[in-house]
């Protein structure tokens, strides 16, 4: 601050006026040198003053007002509030300034001439000083500038020295300080000796960026006549399974939806009307209820525009239209959700260091480094959020732990500041966070719009009075109409002027928002509905005609008049622009940093996300490595001989994808396929589940999102590529392939290509689909296809003409034939053993032989490599580098795709779709009819909520010395220490604390819902251990809204009441305890409403009321917890939900509730409070008292006094230093608390409530203890009716399944159209058949997440002992089972009769139940899995072993006599695809009598004298197969089988069999799903 003083003082003279004329300022009797506090006030005055008028004299021909001089002198300036007696005076710097031609300031306020001005600076080092003074100057005598010059210097030495000694003093102090008080647990001081300044900060670096000559950028907002549009009005019912047939068959209408087009539902108004503007430095506050339109405004102004169907009227961005401004300055008007979305295993530091790597300007001040600005402003936003022990700990999500919900709301933020747009636009942004954090944010944003000149929009719905005075105007929405807009400090009068009654005790936003809310609003006395206001566009009329919306006209028309005076700060604004874009950044871009230096900082982050995945990466290595271990013994030592010739190829294609395999099933050719396919089939879930964040940074101008792919792809490769050179290092000397290290390393490079071919082509389907289900669809069609035209299933030579074409787009099929041709062109093979024919004793004349492998030579026993491809693949060793080439053109062409698609669809850009509905009946009727009139008397004041309640319970919780201890890298943490209190019957209590204090964590280990860490301690109910019925007792409505998304809102709360309410109660009461909840938490509009997830269902604050409502619709007997049950309400409906708390605990509930930002209003209703502080130590528990005079008291006695004028609840926060201030004291409140008098009392108190209640207890009848409320069947019955319920209404899920099955049906039954009794349609059978085993791995990808997801719900739902794991593990199979028979009849019906298979009834049945069978063991199968793992990750990371061993040792990839001994004795026995493959292959294969082709036929020469029929006999007298076209010639026509049973008999298969095996393969699937109910 001195260098920023002195480096001010030859800037600018100034004077004050007194009556005898002008004196120095440091004369000034409101400058109080002397004191050290007054001499620090007043230098900050003087810092600000000069900040406020400097940046705005940065060239001629401006003028500024003063009229803030004398507010700063005197100390009464406040943003917002004019003072009457202001006085300015203007002063041009202009050359012609004597002509007394004068303009209006650009940021003044209205100027008043002929007055004279307390402080007159003028521009000594301006590069057009004006030669003389102007006249109004001039008419002054007696003024020394020299003199002027010399006070000016001596007093900014002056406050420079006595500044330093003031803050050398603080320091000292604070130092002392630090030393005696007790450290916390993290080893920081809980003291903040406020030695650094936000405030300081900021304007010591504007000072800086001033000094480095970048200039400022200003811009305001003017809108006019603003309409918004979208979709509404109606009822969106929710689609049911049969829907999906309707919209598939429809698919041209479905098709145009997508891209926009087609019918649509009706259009309404959103925003209706809107207008104001906003000047540099302005903040406003958006107030109205929730759905009233706030965040549409603040999107819209933010230049969002993307999901409305129409955006009308005028929106100007200074001199810029909003087209311009986007396409020109994207980057300087952002939005801040009101969700936190983030990469989850990122920590703080790591997000915000991504953030300046992409938004760190060209030029900096002070000569900055890159690294050394980013350093600088992480450490200012931590230090501004109080967020410095949080830079090394993850973010976290709700499913991952990380940092407290509160501190990922102030990454939020601090990622947004990191922009540093103009225009910033913050959607509730305090929601979760505690008052005195909430109100630290506020007064950031206050000093940032200060320092930056910025135009703030901030919209909240519980904002304090303290907050509220941080802000210049307020807008008031009600139901898309703008019924306020203007100054704060006149919005409360006016809406008293308009009929509404006073209200003292309300804050002003409260007062504000309750006026448009029919159930709060009261009208003054003989005012009412006839003669006020109260309708929306009442409202909005009544606004627009007073004199402060005919201001608002008047000054949006004298705003727009400024807009050609002030061109040169706009022409600034440019610059700054310019000057902020790094070297290389063209000058259209919208982007700080040029595309490759997206690319880099994108690569790093995708790299360290990866990296810090370290369970991921174990996984996918042991995978690989195990996998590659199981192909290398399967495959050792593969000879050079006709026996190697098909498991040499196959072991060629496995390492494909070699490593994190998702999923296979094709047998060993076909695993390597689908490996590749399915590795890359993990892209698509990310490419579709990843938008939400990337929306985000595109909103923010952090990068293209062409970038984010191309730097995952490099990222992938990088990971991939040493995991696969380990695997094929393993499987490829393992099984002996060509040991030449060109083959080897072609081999490698074809793998590293294909792979990365085929995740670019994934993505690009990924890019292309609205959803996951319908990428899964196009998926599906396409691996199917992939794997048929790989050339392998069907040589290309046989493949039907419709689908040749495929195989040049194909990159796996191109991958195959490289390598094969790679493989081979080494290879010559040597016909041995059965291959000869024929064979024995008696057969050794090779010139009489012949070899039945493809491309044998007649007359020798050789088979040369690059015949044999050719002969049975169609591939020319020749076309090996050029099919590489056409890979490396189809992965050019597929990353095009991906940079194009991402760049120009925004699926989910326009935020939240439109909610659903359950198709109302009879008695939903009804009952929403009883509902509107229920609410129509709350309006009018006939009812009142709760007067009925009576709750019989008298136990008391009580918890003594509790502590609570988790494991952590450095040892045990402690988050809970030493903890008393309790909560009983008939009062309300609140838990309150700082972010981070460990409330969350107290109700946990309260409600028993904690199941790591150590808990130490007394926790009793009654004085006893609580039993098996507490949790059942306990209702807790937590932190995060997680429900069944396909149930309606009464229908989860009716869940609720059936499982949680006692048995006995009749389930007509129950539901009509239920209609009253809904009525209470006016959820009238909401009752038969779709939940949905909170991406595509209910509001956030409309989930939070379906939380509050489950837990209360279950009438707890003993306990209601709460966790901050009214963050994201409205203040109203916060007020609404304490108060039905209040009349609960009156009624007899013992209530425990977190609560943030509570106004004295609404604090007011609780009865006692614990206070915790960082650290989990309690500061304070016992009674509130009136007006909070007992809290107060504690704290006044303990040397803290709370202003008269301060909310207590916010108050007490800062007082023990929740906030950025440091607290109140010099000692730590958690040890004042533990050496207290109140604690003794507490303890006394516990002591006596115990024994009591122990006594009574003793005395009455004892209650059985039921761990549920409802018995066993009735749980089955409820879940199971639920559960189907969820899936008829998930017609995705059913319809994705079937469409799967039907496709891959289909499209195998095409391939395999008609097939012949020939040779070769022996193998085609199989193969058809081998479809079968894809099946299951798409089922698995289905399953294994949906049953997580619902499991999530089960946790929640199971805590508070609402049902028993058996009924939901039972439900979830039940519920599987009409989807599983649907598709395995669309799945036989084309790959059974299609084919042309045997129609005996006996044979097409029994191929029927397994295909059943092999739907059920998929599904349990899947279920299992999910079951035994705690997330649907781990379950798909194990997939792969699975599937590949089910596959591998079946029989069929390789047949059983050529399994090594080891694995043929076990493995293949307990391989349940044994049984599957074999039953059906003997099945069809059974008696099918074999025709050769004269192309399958294998020619060879009897001896001299002897006939072909002779000369075979002793063959076929031993067994031999096949048959002898002509016996009575010499020259022989051999085929290879007569009949089907000579194809599998050798493979160990047998006929009579098929039955054992369906039924061991039935056992498969039953076990699996005991295990999965298990």
């Amino acid at each position: 601050m001195a260098a920023h003083n002195r480096r001010r003082s030859d800037s600018f003279y100034i004077f004050s006026r007194s009556q005898s004329g002008f004196i120095p300022l440091s004369e000034n009797p409101a400058w109080n040198l002397q004191d050290p506090v007054e001499s620090r006030r007043s230098s900050r005055r003087l810092s600000r003053l000069s900040d406020m008028l400097h940046p705005d004299i940065s060239s001629p021909g401006e003028f500024f007002s003063l009229q803030a001089v004398n507010e700063l002198i005197s100390g009464s300036h406040r943003h917002g509030q004019r003072q009457p007696q202001a006085q300015v005076y203007e002063m041009s710097t202009r050359d012609n300034a004597i002509t007394g031609q004068t303009s209006p300031a650009p940021h003044s306020e209205t100027e008043t001439e002929g007055h004279s001005t307390p402080d007159t600076l003028v521009d000594r080092n301006s590069p057009k000083r004006p030669k003389a003074l102007s006249p109004a100057l001039s008419t002054f005598s007696g003024v020394s500038v020299e003199q002027a010059e010399a006070d000016w210097r001596s007093l900014s030495r002056h406050f420079t020295d006595v500044s330093e000694r003031h803050r050398s003093r603080s320091r000292r102090q604070s130092s002392r300080v630090r030393d005696l008080e007790k450290q916390t647990s993290d080893g920081s001081s809980d003291g903040k000796p406020g030695e650094w300044s936000l405030e300081d900060t900021l304007r010591d670096g504007r000072a800086a960026s001033e000094e480095a000559e970048i200039k400022p950028k200003h811009i305001g907002v003017l809108w006019e006549d603003l309409n918004v549009k979208g979709y509404g009005g109606v009822k969106n019912i929710v689609k049911t399974f049969p829907q999906s047939f309707v919209d598939f068959f429809n698919f041209p209408e479905t098709i145009m939806h997508m891209l926009g087009y087609g019918k649509h539902g009706k259009q309404v108004d959103i925003l209706h009307n809107f207008r104001g503007v906003v000047k540099p430095g302005e903040m406003v506050l958006v107030l109205g209820k929730p759905g009233s339109g706030c965040t549409s405004f603040l999107k819209v102004i933010a230049n969002q525009r993307f999901g409305y169907t129409h955006v009308g009227g005028e929106v100007v961005y200074g001199p810029y239209e909003a087209e311009e401004f986007a396409k020109r300055f994207q980057g300087e008007a952002v939005y801040n959700l009101e969700d936190d979305i983030h990469h989850p295993t990122l920590t703080v530091g790591q997000t915000l260091d991504f953030a300046l790597d992409v938004k760190t300007p060209g030029k900096r001040p002070r000569g900055w480094s890159k690294q050394d600005f980013k350093q600088e402003v992480i450490d200012v936003l931590l230090k501004m959020f109080n967020m410095e022990h949080t830079r090394n700990t993850i973010v976290g999500n709700p499913y991952m732990r990380g940092v407290s919900g509160g501190e990922r709301k102030r990454v939020s933020i601090a990622e947004m500041m990191v922009t540093r747009a103009c225009i910033a636009a913050w959607d509730n942004s305090t929601r979760g966070l505690d008052a005195s954090t909430a109100l630290d944010y506020a007064k950031s944003l206050r000093i940032m719009t200060n320092v930056y000149k910025m135009t703030t929009f901030v919209s909240l719905y519980q904002a304090s009075e303290n907050i509220y005075n941080q802000f210049d105007k307020v807008m008031v929405i009600d139901q898309g109409r703008q019924v306020y807009f203007g100054p704060t400090s006149e919005a409360r009068a006016y809406f008293e002027s308009i009929g509404f009654m006073e209200k003292p005790r309300q804050t002003t936003p409260d007062y504000l928002t309750g006026c448009t809310d029919p159930f709060e609003r009261e009208y003054q006395e003989g005012r009412s509905e006839a003669n006020a206001p109260s309708t929306p566009d009442a409202l909005f009329q009544v606004f627009n005609q007073s004199p402060l919306g005919v201001q608002l006209h008047e000054e949006m028309a004298a705003y727009r008049k400024t807009l050609d005076t002030e061109r040169e700060i706009f022409n600034n604004f440019e610059m700054a622009n310019r000057d902020a874009k790094q070297k290389h950044t063209t000058k259209s871009s919208v982007y700080i940093v040029p595309f490759y230096t997206q690319v880099w900082a994108l690569l790093k982050r995708q790299f360290l996300i990866k990296w810090q995945d370290k369970f991921g990466l174990i996984v996918s290595w042991i995978t690989s490595i195990v996998i590659g271990i199981i192909f290398g013994t399967v495959f050792l030592n593969q000879p050079n001989t006709s026996d190697g010739a098909f498991t040499r190829g196959v072991s060629t294609i496995l390492p494909f994808t070699p490593s994190s395999i998702l999923l296979t099933q094709q047998g060993v050719l076909f695993m390597a396929l689908f490996d590749n396919a399915f590795q890359a089939f993990g892209e698509l879930g990310a490419s579709v589940l990843g938008r939400p964040i990337i929306n985000k940074h595109r909103a923010f101008t952090f990068h293209r999102p062409s970038a984010l792919w191309i730097a995952q792809i490099m990222v992938d490769t990088i990971y991939m590529a040493p995991r696969s050179l380990v695997f094929s290092i393993i499987v490829y000397f393992m099984a002996d392939l060509a040991r030449d290290a060109g083959a080897f390393f072609t081999f490698y490079l074809v793998v590293i290509t294909a792979y990365v071919a085929m995740t670019l082509f994934f993505r690009t389907v990924g890019f292309l689909s609205p959803n996951f289900d319908y990428a899964m669809k196009i998926a599906s069609v396409i691996i199917t296809f992939f794997v048929l035209t790989s050339g392998y299933l069907v040589p290309a030579q046989l493949a039907q003409v419709f689908i040749k074409w495929i195989f040049w787009i194909n990159a796996m099929g191109l991958g195959f034939s490289v390598v094969m041709a790679n493989e081979f062109k080494r290879v010559t093979l040597k016909c041995t053993g059965s291959y000869l024919i024929p064979n024995g004793p008696g057969y050794d004349d090779i010139s009489h032989q012949t070899c039945t492998v493809t491309g044998a030579i007649p007359g020798t026993d050789l088979i040369p490599g690059d015949t044999y491809v050719h002969q049975s693949y169609d591939y020319n060793i020749s076309d090996l580098w050029r099919n590489y080439g056409i890979i490396l053109v189809l992965l050019g062409f597929f990353l095009f795709l991906n940079a194009f698609l991402s760049e120009w669809l925004m699926w989910g850009a326009g935020g939240k779709t439109v909610t659903y509905y359950a198709k109302e009946n009879k008695e939903r009727k009804m009952l929403n009819e009883k509902l509107i009139q229920k609410r129509k008397r709350r309006e009018q004041k006939q009812i009142d909520e709760g007067s009925d309640l009576h709750i019989e319970s008298k136990a008391v919780l009580t918890w003594e010395n509790l502590c609570y201890d988790v494991p952590a890298p450095s040892g045990q943490k402690r988050l809970l220490q030493n903890i008393f209190g309790y909560v009983r019957p008939g009062q309300l209590t609140a838990l309150m604390g700082a972010s981070g204090a460990g409330k969350t964590t107290l109700l946990d280990v309260l409600a028993r819902r904690k199941n790591i860490g150590t808990i130490s301690g007394d926790v009793l109910v009654d004085g006893i251990a609580p039993g098996s019925s507490f949790q059942r007792g306990t209702s807790y409505a937590e932190q995060q809204d997680v429900h069944e998304p396909t149930q309606t809102v009464r229908e989860a709360l009716r869940f609720s009441a059936d499982l949680r309410q006692p048995y006995e109660i009749p389930q007509e009461e129950k539901y009509n305890y239920v209609e009253e909840v809904i009525s209470l938490l006016e959820m009238e509009d909401i009752a038969d409403a779709i939940i949905g997830d909170p991406e595509t269902g209910l509001a956030v604050e409309q989930r939070k009321r379906v939380t509050i409502g489950v837990e209360l619709a279950a009438k707890p007997e003993l306990l209601l917890f709460l966790d901050e049950p009214t963050s994201g309400l409205d203040s109203q409906s916060a007020f609404n939900i304490v108060r039905f708390l209040k009349k609960l605990a009156a009624a007899g509930q013992c209530i425990l509730c977190t609560i943030h930002q509570p106004n004295s209003h609404l604090f007011e209703n609780f009865d006692r409070l614990l206070l915790l502080q960082r650290g989990g130590e309690c500061v304070y528990f016992g009674d509130i008292g009136h007006d909070a005079n007992v809290l107060l008291g504690y704290f006044r006695k303990n040397g803290a006094n709370c202003p008269p004028d301060a909310n207590p609840a916010e108050w007490m926060l800062d007082a023990i230093g929740a906030g950025m201030q440091g607290r109140i004291g010099d000692r730590d409140w958690g040890e004042r608390w533990r050496e207290s008098s109140e604690l003794a009392n507490v303890k006394d108190q516990i002591s006596r409530m115990k024994a009591i209640r122990m006594q009574e207890v003793g005395a009455s009848q004892k209650k059985e203890e039921k761990e549920y409320a409802a018995p066993l069947w009735h749980q089955i019955k409820v879940v199971n009716k639920r559960m189907h319920l969820a899936f008829w209404r998930t017609p995705d899920y059913g319809f994705t399944r079937l469409f799967n099955h039907i496709a891959i049906a289909l499209i195998a039954g095409l391939v395999y159209l008609n097939l012949d009794d020939s040779r070769s349609s022996l193998q085609e059978r199989v193969f058809t058949i081998f479809q079968s085993t894809v099946v299951p791995a798409l089922i698995l990808a289905q399953v294994e997440p949906k049953y997580d997801s619902s499991r999530l719900i089960f946790y929640r739902e199971s805590a508070a002992k609402a049902y028993q794991q058996f009924p939901f593990a039972l439900s979830m199979v039940l519920a599987e089972m009409p989807y599983s028979l649907l598709c395995a009849v669309g799945f036989y019906l084309p790959i059974y009769y299609m084919p042309r298979f045997q129609k005996d009834s006996s044979r097409a049945g029994y191929q029927f139940l397994m295909i059943m069978l092999m739907e059920l063991f998929a599904v349990t199968l899947g279920q299992a899995l999910a079951a035994l793992t705690p997330s649907a990750f781990i379950s798909l990371l194990l997939n792969p072993f699975l599937v590949v061993v089910f596959a591998l040792f079946c029989g069929v990839t390789v047949p059983k006599p050529q399994l090594p001994g080891f694995w043929r004795s076990w493995l293949y026995q307990l391989d349940p695809f044994t049984r599957l493959v074999g039953g059906m292959v003997v099945t069809e294969l059974h008696d099918l009598p074999i025709h050769c082709k004269p192309s399958e036929l294998s020619r060879f020469t009897s001896p001299t004298n002897t006939t072909c029929g002779e000369y075979m006999q002793a063959f076929f007298d031993r067994g031999g197969p096949g048959y002898i076209v002509d016996n009575a010639t010499s020259f022989c026509e051999y085929c290879a089988y007569k009949v089907g049973d000579e194809y599998y008999e050798p493979l160990g298969l047998d006929f009579g069999n098929r039955w054992r095996d369906l039924g061991i393969f039935a056992a498969f699937s039953l076990s699996r799903r005991t295990s999965g109910v298990l």
